[in-house]
């Protein structure tokens, strides 16, 4: 069990990183064309800070090493 938990773990904690640096990417893009202020930059902004909040809280507890 204490296997099947830990892969799940993993599996997670890779799809929460890869979607962090693609709602990075995305967010970079609309900068750069000047919509920081479009409704779909601001859902991004809280998309992003959700999954920041997720990897500080893993960080915290030690489940994976800082950047």
């Amino acid at each position: 069990m204490d296997e099947k938990r830990l892969e799940a773990f993993e599996k997670m904690l890779q799809a929460v990183q890869k979607e962090y640096k693609e709602i990075l990417a995305k967010m970079d893009e609309l900068k750069a064309k000047g919509r920081v202020k479009s409704a779909t930059y601001q859902q991004l902004m809280g998309r992003k800070l959700m999954y920041q909040n997720m990897l500080s809280l893993y960080e915290l507890y030690g489940l994976i090493d800082g950047n």
